[in-house]
């Protein structure tokens, strides 16, 4: 056991958390050897650390966590009696552990508001498909944050059955405010463009609304007219009190946005290096 590992176990519990903030700052600086050595073993040997201390190792985890801690995640994952299920679900997120998928999905019924939040974050990073009926739910409930989370996760995972998902829950609204679900569509471009620009001309303004808010999301050129007739035309109003014409017009400037940074992107990617061919001073 190497010093900064001892560090993590000795002592009292402040003087320890104080130990593990500096390990990380050693890790995030340079990669130091024997400070990620203690990180990987506080959590490939979890139970004999402080609860405190893996908890806030693993709101790091991208600094230190990699393949050989996937064993040790995954028992902690199940491990109801340390009880740090949410913050293995993190690391489990990081090394995109389609073994976890199981275990994710059991801790979205247990009712732990963190451990639900951090299980739908890290189905949508593993991207499994089989995880998709499991989130769908949540797609109905509540709190709106868990709404939110799961819309993400399935446009991240992708596939037919998220996208029916997701057009479900955008074509028969459960909630009035459903932006999460039209950003979450605006994901599966150019292939959903034709269906929103068909309910861009439905006889329901909400259903208008957020199909213009979904639009202008996909930054595609190619929905610009159906946003600009919206905007110069379109008066209805939604039952939260929304304009059609405004949603349209704030889509514009949300496709134009995308686009500028496309370009700033594209004339990056073609910019000399300058390597020992680029013009001299």
């Amino acid at each position: 056991m190497n010093p900064d590992q001892r560090a993590l176990m000795d002592g009292d519990l402040d003087t320890r958390e104080e130990h593990l903030y500096r390990l990380l700052d050693r890790v995030k600086e340079g990669g130091d050897a024997s400070a990620l050595e203690a990180l990987r073993a506080l959590v490939g040997d979890y139970p004999h650390y402080h609860r405190s201390l893996y908890t806030r190792a693993m709101n790091h985890a991208a600094v230190f966590v990699d393949a050989s801690l996937a064993e040790p995640l995954l028992a902690a994952l199940a491990d109801t009696r340390y009880n740090c299920q949410a913050w293995a679900a993190m690391g489990c997120a990081e090394l995109r552990l389609p073994a976890a998928v199981p275990g994710l999905v059991a801790l979205l019924d247990r009712g732990d508001w963190m451990g639900q939040e951090q299980a739908v974050v890290a189905l949508g990073r593993i991207g499994d498909e089989s995880a998709v009926p499991a989130l769908v739910p949540a797609l109905w409930s509540e709190p709106e944050w868990l709404r939110e989370r799961a819309a993400e996760a399935l446009a991240a995972i992708g596939g037919d059955e998220a996208l029916t998902a997701l057009w479900e829950a955008f074509e028969h609204r459960g909630f009035t405010r459903i932006g999460y679900v039209a950003s979450a569509l605006s994901k599966f471009a150019p292939d959903i463009i034709p269906r929103l620009l068909a309910a861009a001309d439905d006889d329901d303004p909400d259903l208008r609304y957020w199909a213009a808010v979904a639009l202008g999301s996909t930054g595609d050129p190619s929905v610009v007219p159906t946003l600009e007739r919206l905007m110069a035309q379109d008066k209805g109003q939604t039952v939260f009190d929304g304009w059609v014409s405004v949603a349209a017009k704030k889509a514009l400037r949300t496709q134009r946005r995308i686009q500028d940074a496309i370009a700033a992107r594209s004339a990056q990617d073609t910019e000399p290096d300058g390597g020992d061919d680029a013009p001299q001073a």
